[in-house]
This record gives structure tokens, C-alpha cells and sequence, in this order.
């Protein structure tokens, strides 16, 4: 009898649906306080996120003109079960899930889901500041993938595997180090934050991609927001914890590292103003490509 129960509970429970929307409503429930402490403001209380999200379910959804039913409610829906599936791969402490050759692959095809149907989204709805937010978008996409997908891959090399269970185990050293500075550089930008907040620009371009969605599709985007914050923050925490054996304190060091994570891209956010498109592409392609080359060279050499 095969374990096939296991994948459905990472989706389902932990670390995936139910475990992962707990876990990002409270992650952007600190992002928000901390933000607003950080401003002189009192903040949301921490039940905000949840409440926002259950009052898009209840209402009515307007679908804009000119665009197919099934790409306006299936966009959504694709992006949300993408980053469900990439949260049931991390090897988190607890997970039931198996891990298997080339799961750090899988991952990295998975976690580009959310971008590339935000940039189609966008396009989708044929408003001008849609198209304007999928544009820098994409050219944004361009510049974070680099120093983001080249650490995981000096990572990956260092070990002698894409499995993410044996990167995870590896112990710190140089390399891990070199690329954990990549990944931080790389996921303000994964996450639309400042100074990287470039494609969802309010005072810019409104909403950017998501300008024309409402109700329980915006709900769907917003709670794949919410998962891919505990995605980012928790692929850097499996990865830079280190071999831990006791699965409790594993479990501990996963959650304060992960809420370290978003602590500093909030730090971050509110310490800087936003880039331009070229500015923000130029800081990957130099000092991005230059952390994720160091990992690399590390790992080749070591």
C-alpha cells in the first residue's frame, strides 16, 4: 500500500492550505504592525488579515468586460494551488511529505507560478494599469531570478542534490551563507514589497496587475500573497537552519527564523522609498549577481 495520504495532507493541513494560510495571515499581520510602529501607528489588531479576507468571499464578484469567465476566475485559482503545492514540498518540521530527487526543481517551477499569472492577469483585463503593472512585472521577474534561482542552485551543487530534504541537511558554511544573502536580496522583490513594490504601485498605478479583480477572485490572489510570504520566509528557514535533530526545536527555530525573515523585508520597507523599474533591475544584475556568483564559486570550489 503506497503512502498516498502524504502528499494530500502537506497540500490539505501542513504545510500546505490550512497551515500556510494560519501561518501567512499572521506573518502579514506582523508586517503590518511593525510597519505601522515603525510609522508612529497603532497597526491592525492580528485577526485583520482573516477578517479582510472572509469579507472579499462575501461579495458579489463584477466581471469586467471583454475578458473570458474562465481566465478571470481560473488566473487565480492556478496561482493559489501553485503555491500550495510548492508549500507541500519544503521539508518544514512536521511535514508529512516525502521528499524525492529533483524536488528543489519542482519548487522553483512551482514558486513562478503566482508572477507569471500575474503578469497574464494583468494583460488579461485589458486596463491600462494592469498592463502597466504586468510590464514592470515581468521585467522585474527577469532581474530577482537571477541571484534567486542561481543561490538555490549553488546550494543544490554544494550538497550533490536537488532534494531539498539533503540541502536542507547540509550543514552552514560558506556557500549557504553567500546564497542565504542572495536569497534576502532577492525576495523583498518576490514579496511587492518596498523597495521593489514596483509592479502594484498604488500611488502609481492603483492596484498594478490585480486592478480589475474583486470579491472572491481578489480573495484568492490575496491569499496566495499571504502563502507565498510563508513560502519565501520559510524556504530561507528550512534552508539556513541547519541539521537540527530534535523535531520540536526545529519546528521553533523554523517560526523565528521565518518571522525573522519578514521582520527585515519589513524593516527594509519602511527604511526605503521605491525604486524605478531600471534602478531595481540594475541592483540584481549587479549586486544580486554578484552574491549568487560568490555562492556559486564557493560551491564549486568547496
Amino acid at each position: 500500500m503506497t503512502d498516498w495520504w502524504r502528499p494530500l495532507l502537506a497540500f490539505l493541513i501542513w504545510p500546505g492550505l490550512l497551515g500556510g494560510a494560519l501561518l501567512g495571515w499572521f506573518d502579514l499581520w506582523l508586517y503590518r504592525k511593525l510597519l505601522a510602529r515603525l510609522q508612529g501607528r497603532q497597526g491592525p489588531p492580528f485577526y485583520q488579515p482573516f477578517f479582510d479576507f472572509v469579507k472579499l468571499l462575501g461579495k458579489r464578484t463584477i466581471l469586467p468586460g471583454g475578458i473570458s469567465p474562465l481566465i478571470f476566475y481560473g488566473l487565480p485559482l492556478v496561482a493559489l494551488v501553485s503555491v500550495v503545492a510548492a508549500l507541500a514540498l519544503l521539508p518544514v518540521p512536521g511535514t508529512p511529505m516525502q521528499s524525492f530527487s529533483g524536488d528543489l526543481v519542482l519548487l522553483l517551477y512551482l514558486l513562478e507560478m503566482p508572477a507569471l499569472v500575474d503578469i497574464i492577469a494583468g494583460f488579461a483585463t485589458r486596463s491600462i494599469y494592469g498592463q502597466v503593472g504586468s510590464t514592470r512585472e515581468a521585467i522585474l521577474s527577469i532581474g530577482y531570478n537571477l541571484p534567486f534561482i542561481t543561490a538555490l542552485v549553488a546550494v543544490a551543487l554544494q550538497q550533490g542534490s536537488f532534494s531539498l530534504e539533503r540541502v536542507a541537511a547540509g550543514p552552514l558554511g560558506p556557500v549557504q551563507i553567500l546564497a542565504g544573502l542572495a536569497l534576502l536580496l532577492a525576495i523583498p522583490a518576490r514579496l511587492k514589497t518596498n523597495p521593489f513594490s514596483i509592479a502594484n504601485a498604488e500611488s502609481e498605478i492603483v492596484a498594478g496587475t490585480h486592478i480589475e479583480y474583486n470579491a472572491r477572485p481578489l480573495a484568492l490572489f490575496e491569499l496566495t500573497h499571504s502563502l507565498e510570504v510563508v513560502a519565501m520566509a520559510g524556504l530561507f528557514a528550512v534552508l539556513w537552519v541547519g541539521p537540527v535533530a530534535d523535531t520540536g526545536l526545529r519546528l521553533i527555530l523554523y517560526l523565528l527564523v521565518s518571522a525573522g525573515v519578514v521582520g527585515l523585508t519589513c524593516l527594509v520597507a519602511a527604511a526605503m522609498a521605491r525604486l524605478k523599474v531600471e534602478h531595481a533591475f540594475r541592483f540584481f544584475w549587479t549586486w544580486g549577481a554578484l552574491a549568487a556568483a560568490l555562492a556559486l564559486a564557493a560551491a564549486l570550489i568547496w
